[in-house]
């Protein structure tokens, strides 16, 4: 098993830049989890063809999934502005705005 600690340590140094907290892993394993889901929903479905929504934008479930992931960030940004934290009322909003995005965008 000694080449599985080698593994273990060039993988340890590859990820030493960032300081990582549960709440960063959280984070990272989240957005790999939504790419992830979205190309199993691609592959199981397939047809995730550009449809037009309510701001006249042709997008298909990619875009929506970035024009979501964005307006969480501004959205989680404006909160800790406005209110600092805690920020589950920002994740609260993101979901909603997420669910909206998807659903009328």
């Amino acid at each position: 098993m000694d080449w599985l600690d080698n593994v273990w340590t060039t993988v340890a140094a590859f990820f030493a830049w960032i300081p990582w907290t549960w709440q960063t892993a959280s984070f990272f394993t989240f957005i790999a989890c939504l790419l992830i889901g979205m190309t199993l929903w691609e592959l199981r479905s397939p047809g995730g063809a550009p449809r037009r929504g309510v701001l006249a934008l042709d997008t298909t479930r990619g875009d929506r999934l970035f024009i979501s992931l964005l307006g969480s960030a501004f959205i989680h940004l404006a909160w800790l502005g406005f209110f600092g934290t805690p920020l589950w009322g920002a994740v609260i909003l993101s979901i909603v705005f997420a669910l909206a995005v998807f659903r009328w965008l």
